[in-house]
């Protein structure tokens, strides 16, 4: 039994999809995305075909999302967002068997894969009768999604994983944080990034809602018009949240805000701690399939961890320092020019180019990205551990450290600053900050305030990049802003 399949045995009546128009049961997907597997047959895919897809998050994509998974086709989110270079690229890579646009003006120009229309296929099937499809058995082996890695440092990575890697990333999660028919998981996270196609595959294994948004549509708006109860978000979004008071009930409602995609300054847990909100931590990425370990209860202290390793994974730090994983969850491999490519070690661990330790009670801290670490007068610096140290002074929201050319060290940490006051704190008042808790090489020797982040596109994740390079072509007064 195909898992639409199963959910509707399982759930029936129980509300699966909700948007501001409709709220759709999982009796009622299941009717839906027979129509739309049919529309699939007669594109003549089959199991096991590509089928990738541009589009934002909307009701008609994840009743797609979830037509794919019946049928076995193997489904491959793009960011939509992406200049038209970039996504021609990727499908040249891909090489997908169709690409389902929401909108055709999505589409590259040098497209050269057969397109069709999203809401199109969608629609119920009318006319003449259906071609009857075969739903797709749980084989846990059988590849589900083509994801790619957020590309904070090169070229965005293809991430094959099986169905049994989103089945046991879905189990092992539910053991911190549990979810149950009658919960509603808001979608504020896209459909083409792991941890919002987990959203789904949750409701789908629980029986829980998805709540997806109106396009454009804030959190705040979405808090106010869906009964969430668990939210996951990066920690821009919800420095964003807290500066609108009334958001502040609902945010303390939630069984769960799962907090992630990069270290969360322990300015913002206080707060969270403060106004009684339950965020858990937690640390992951697309070759795990999202979640690798996560805090089992919600924060009470403003010390940065990710909590412990969940159920199905495993984890090690290398000598060096960086974390090694492998499990149920590990991904299949990178496909490259039609290849699948599993670059693990001889003993079978994959390298997650992050750094961290793990304490005595088996509690992960990830300090950075060993990219990230440059080197100052003969030691080695994580630009991680200065954000963090600054985003601890009263008035700084958020910090980003890159390195800049020095005569005598080679490198020294400047720092690009959000502050809640324009020019508040000082910069004096920062160095001495920093310099009495962490010493004076890690002083940053340069400060530019930011009014607003670069990010990367379609993410809400800062362009690290973007930024070193700013302060590599660009002599910055210290008073200079991006």
């Amino acid at each position: 039994m195909d898992l639409v399949s199963r959910a509707s045995l399982l759930f029936g009546a129980s509300p699966a999809v909700m948007s501001a128009a409709k709220t759709f049961s999982f009796r009622n997907c299941s009717a839906m995305t027979s129509r739309i597997a049919c529309s699939l047959y007669r594109k003549g895919l089959r199991s096991g075909s590509t089928v990738a897809m541009l589009s934002p998050n909307t009701p008609e994509s994840v009743l797609m999302v979830m037509a794919l998974q019946r049928t076995g086709l193997v489904c491959a989110p793009l960011n939509h967002r992406f200049p038209s270079e970039s996504l021609h690229a990727s499908l040249s890579a891909l090489q997908p068997d169709l690409l389902l646009a929401s909108d055709p003006s999505l589409i590259p120009r040098s497209c050269q894969v057969a397109t069709a229309s999203l809401p199109e296929m969608a629609a119920p099937v009318s006319g003449s009768e259906p071609v009857r499809f075969t739903p797709s058995e749980n084989s846990m082996d059988r590849p589900l999604t083509i994801m790619h890695t957020s590309a904070s440092s090169g070229t965005p990575k293809a991430a094959l994983h099986s169905f049994a890697n989103h089945w046991y990333n879905a189990l092992g999660a539910a053991g911190n944080m549990p979810l149950q028919a009658g919960d509603c998981w808001l979608l504020s996270l896209p459909l083409f990034h792991v941890g919002g196609y987990a959203v789904l595959f949750r409701s789908l294994v629980s029986g829980s809602t998805v709540a997806v948004p109106e396009l454009h549509e804030t959190v705040e708006k979405s808090l106010e018009r869906f009964p969430v109860t668990h939210l996951s978000l990066v920690p821009t979004q919800l420095y964003r949240l807290l500066r609108n008071p009334a958001a502040l009930p609902k945010l303390r409602k939630l069984k769960a805000l799962l907090l992630g995609g990069s270290a969360v300054p322990g300015t913002l847990l206080e707060k969270c701690i403060r106004e009684g909100i339950p965020a858990y931590l937690s640390y992951g990425t697309t070759e795990m399939c999202s979640q690798i370990a996560t805090t089992s209860e919600p924060v009470c202290s403003t010390l940065n961890n990710s909590g412990s390793l969940l159920p199905f994974r495993e984890l090690r730090i290398a000598d060096d320092g960086e974390i090694l994983v492998k499990g149920a969850c590990l991904f299949q491999g990178y496909l490259r020019e039609g290849k699948l490519f599993l670059p693990l070690d001889k003993e079978g661990w994959f390298h997650t180019g992050d750094t961290g330790n793990l304490d005595n009670s088996s509690t992960l801290h990830v300090t950075g990205r060993k990219d990230n670490m440059f080197i100052s007068g003969g030691e080695n610096l994580h630009p991680e551990e200065i954000e963090q140290v600054l985003a601890e002074i009263e008035g700084i929201e958020q910090a980003v450290v890159v390195p800049v050319a020095d005569h005598e060290y080679g490198c020294k940490p400047a720092a690009f600053l959000k502050t809640a006051v324009p020019g508040i704190p000082d910069d004096s008042s920062i160095s001495d900050a920093v310099t009495k808790k962490i010493g004076k090489l890690k002083t940053p020797v340069r400060y530019i305030r930011v009014c607003q982040w670069a990010t990367l596109p379609g993410s809400q994740k800062i362009d690290r990049k973007w930024y070193k390079q700013l302060v590599l072509t660009d002599p910055l007064q210290p008073d200079a802003s991006a």
